[in-house]
């Protein structure tokens, strides 16, 4: 890939630096009581009170509480959190690494990402690397749907990236694995690579 004038990368977190297991995500989530977790769960937008808590209409806690609603028992704040991690089958190293070599390179690296709460509580300690870093020691800046009020593809949450940080679209390279998510980047104005789950795209870089 031709990455002459581009200055900035924008990455996705589930799918592109995360391996995602989403069978277990949702293996985990039956076996604590919700039957339909099949239909909320998906691998690149959520559905009814799991995006609620991923745009940041609902709480942690308010999700606990829709959780143990839909799922009629009783539910662990616990076994919840056990679900959502179910998710995160591994943060390769080679990743993390990565990111140190291209910001050391001088490109911005920003993590642009529909999640949540619970998983970022994770991610914000040393649990997240092997090396012991948190996520945060990798980007320039995280914008993470919760916090914005919006989920890719939505305009909005592009929109707010690009003022925030100051890129500019026509210098920025957007990595993600949802097709739709890409589409929405390359409207914007940047370029774009769509990745697949666990994909080794280091050679985009020649690193």
């Amino acid at each position: 890939m031709d990455l002459t004038g581009i200055k900035n990368i924008v990455f996705d977190l589930g799918g592109v630096i995360i391996t995602l297991d989403r069978p277990e995500a949702v293996r985990r989530f039956k076996e604590a009581g919700l039957e339909n977790a099949e239909e909320l769960l998906d691998a690149y937008h959520q559905k009814g009170i799991f995006l609620d808590l991923e745009e940041g209409r609902l709480s942690k806690e308010e999700f606990y509480d829709a959780v143990r609603k839909e799922a009629g028992c009783p539910v662990s704040n616990e076994a919840i959190d056990y679900g959502w991690l179910g998710f995160l089958k591994e943060v390769p190293p080679y990743k993390l690494k990565m990111l140190e070599d291209l910001k050391a390179q001088g490109y911005h690296v920003y993590l642009l990402s529909n999640t949540n709460p619970i998983i970022m509580s994770w991610a914000y300690t040393p649990a997240f690397s092997k090396g012991g870093k948190s996520i945060d020691e990798y980007f320039d800046k995280l914008y993470l749907s919760y916090q914005i009020g919006y989920t890719k593809p939505a305009p909005e949450i592009y929109d707010f990236l690009i003022k925030d940080s100051g890129i500019v679209p026509s210098e920025s390279l957007f990595i993600d694995d949802g097709i739709a998510n890409i589409e929405r980047g390359r409207k914007m104005g940047m370029k774009t690579y769509l990745a697949t789950n666990g994909e080794d795209f280091r050679h985009l870089f020649s690193l």
